[in-house]
């Protein structure tokens, strides 16, 4: 029997606070090894080793080396443990959790030599190949050129631990206008998706303070949960662009959902400070009202 997709997922007795704070750590040091990876052996003559959806979604043999990175690690440590990689795919396991990585989050800038790239590790309970069937329960969210590491865990609050060793403990902003909110988002890699993409922003930027295109759904969720950003919305993410940011702006006071009726995930995903929460789903989705 599938599970009541309307019904919150509860975690198991047994992922106590002792157990989510070691999956929390466990998440920081494996992102922060991988982060470490791309940028001290990236190839100074780096280039596209593949293609996915288009021409413009592209891989690198960085991307392929930090995910076999995080896969061995997790193996070793973890072996009962599923992983989901956006590379590797899925694997399975017998422990009730699952690894979701990215092993580069912002690919395109990474090629480019561009700071807002981030290595995205989360644990998952549930099944996260159905939207709405998983929830992350910790994670962290590395990104080396910003000498910066967000990290999360439910119940627990979240936290980012600066280039220095500070570590500071992070909080959404308290915006309550829409039209004073500085509002990110991302954009497909197919050319209909980004004309459709387009048409929202076209629409939306009047009613904000403006508008922010980073190229990491991760660290946008990450700017969401420290203020950064007022708010966060893009369509055509999977779950491994969103699972750790979405805990760690969840911890940090965020609100997330996704279409109306639906949850966070492909279709659409939200987080923002909870006074424009109704506000920005109303202005992307003014059908439904």
């Amino acid at each position: 029997m599938e599970r009541d997709t309307d019904a919150p997922l509860a975690l198991p007795e047994w992922l106590n606070a002792e157990e989510l704070t070691r999956l929390r750590d466990l998440a920081t040091a494996m992102a922060d090894d991988a982060a470490r990876l791309v940028v001290t052996e990236r190839p100074r003559s780096l280039g596209v080793e593949a293609t996915k959806s288009s021409e413009v979604d592209v891989v690198t043999v960085m991307d392929q080396r930090s995910e076999q990175l995080l896969r061995e690690r997790i193996d070793a440590e973890r072996p009962d443990d599923a992983i989901l990689g956006e590379e590797g795919g899925a694997s399975e396991g017998t422990s009730g959790l699952t690894w979701v990585v990215d092993p580069i989050d912002g690919t395109v800038n990474y090629l480019y030599g561009h700071p807002f790239f981030a290595v995205s590790v989360a644990v998952c309970i549930g099944d996260t190949t159905r939207e709405g069937a998983w929830l992350p329960v910790a994670g962290a969210v590395s990104a080396p050129l910003l000498g910066e590491t967000y990290a999360a865990a439910h119940g627990q609050g979240a936290h980012l631990v600066t280039a220095d060793g500070r570590r500071e403990p992070l909080a959404v902003s308290d915006c309550e206008r829409l039209e004073l909110a500085l509002v990110g988002t991302g954009f497909g890699y197919e050319a209909a998706k980004r004309e459709e993409q387009g048409a929202a922003v076209a629409q939306l930027l009047p009613k904000v303070r403006d508008i922010r295109r980073g190229g990491s759904a991760a660290l946008d969720l990450c700017f969401v949960a420290s203020g950064r950003l007022d708010g966060y919305y893009e369509s055509g993410i999977n779950a491994w662009d969103q699972a750790a940011g979405q805990v760690i702006a969840t911890e940090a006071g965020a609100l997330i959902g996704g279409a109306p009726g639906g949850e966070m995930g492909k279709a659409m995903a939200i987080a923002t400070a909870p006074g424009i929460f109704a506000d920005l789903t109303d202005c992307l989705f003014p059908e439904a009202r």
